[in-house]
């Protein structure tokens, strides 16, 4: 009985996308906020319920759209999931409204119509790319509560690629980052043809690599911000050998002042993904003088100590770290873009140190 309550005890959260509660569904309930957060995967479509999308990979890009809902109980740095099915949406996340669309322009068009709500000013997007280690619902969640605390005004728009959703599957996660590489581009090219002002990619642990590995081909190919739109590039906790990362960075050239790194040397999963790849260094526990120097903005978190998820996920889980993303995000050109502005103002007294070249 004891081993069956342990087993129980870790066995991982439900999938709850499209499960909204029949005797307390999401709508009926006050001071309860929803964001609409639009997807674009490399998944293949499930029937289990509740996940919408497996962890297999999918030839062709898929596009949809969900609303997240955020408890009016919620604490900044939390999220609360069920541990059952069906989520109560007074005290924990829920994921209801699943929508798929058909064709790019359909998707495109209901971007817009959320733009358009907006007022001019807020017509941005924010891209997110999750890293290692997640199911659909997991991102899908992290998204929900992030614009959330960060108060993020304009669309998030999630790029979800095949991860497994397991600790034990690091390499089928890597090359499943890698095969979503072109369609990361096309999810891209897709989002320039909205109607958004301009739009920030955030990206975190495993998928800061496909972020970087795709960002360097539009910069070969004289892509990268040949719009004028992308406004930066925020790299959580990147897994990403420091060697690949400086051969990256080189490549890149000018448009490298767009980049922020966010770093934390007590970061506990980036120390087992340095024993995986043989001890080289991982850009997200690494040296933020040496990350400067590349032409990055280095934001060094190793003081903070209040996450609630982790050292590996500090830019969501700790209150004070989140706000001052948020307020980035929200600091236009870009975030920090111009040193010693608004940037020293955000930081006032928090325990977090900026570099720059």
């Amino acid at each position: 009985m004891v081993a069956i309550s342990l087993l129980a005890s870790c066995s991982p959260p439900p999938e709850l996308i499209g499960i909204d509660n029949p005797d307390t569904p999401v709508a009926s309930v006050p001071d309860v906020r929803k964001h609409k957060v639009f997807i674009a995967t490399t998944r293949q479509a499930s029937e289990v319920v509740g996940a919408l999308y497996s962890s297999r990979r999918a030839p062709e890009l898929g596009l949809a759209s969900v609303d997240v809902s955020i408890p009016p109980t919620h604490k900044t740095g939390e999220l609360k999931r069920p541990r059952r099915l069906p989520p109560d949406p007074r005290k924990e996340f829920a994921i209801v409204e699943p929508s798929i669309y058909a064709s790019d322009s359909a998707f495109i068009a209901s971007i817009n119509r959320e733009l358009a709500k907006r007022p001019p000013k807020d017509r941005d997007i924010l891209f997110f790319v999750h890293g290692f280690n997640n199911t659909a619902s997991d991102a899908l969640l992290r998204v929900g509560q992030f614009v959330e605390d960060t108060g993020f005004t304009g669309v998030p728009v999630l790029f979800t690629w095949a991860s497994a959703g397991k600790t034990t599957r690091y390499v089928y996660d890597l090359n499943s980052a890698l095969v979503a590489r072109p369609k990361l581009i096309e999810a891209g090219r897709l989002l320039t043809r909205t109607n958004s002002n301009g739009f920030d990619i955030f990206a975190h642990s495993m998928g800061t690599f496909l972020t970087m590995e795709a960002i360097l081909d539009q910069a070969q190919s004289g892509g990268l911000g040949s719009t004028g739109r992308l406004k930066a590039v925020i790299l959580a906790s990147p897994d990403i050998d420091i060697d690949l990362f400086q051969t990256q960075m080189a490549q890149i050239g000018h448009d490298r002042t767009r980049f922020y790194v966010l770093l934390s040397r007590d970061d506990a999963a980036l120390r087992v993904s340095r024993r995986l790849a043989g001890g080289v260094p991982r850009v997200g526990a690494s040296d933020e003088e040496f990350l400067s120097r590349l032409g990055v903005t280095a934001i060094d978190l190793s003081e903070i100590g209040d996450s609630a998820s982790g050292s590996h996920s500090k830019y969501a889980g700790s209150p004070e770290v989140v706000q001052l993303i948020g307020q980035g995000l929200a600091n236009d050109p870009g975030y920090g873009h111009t040193p010693g502005t608004q940037l020293d103002e955000i930081l006032g007294q928090t325990p977090i140190r900026v570099v720059f070249d």
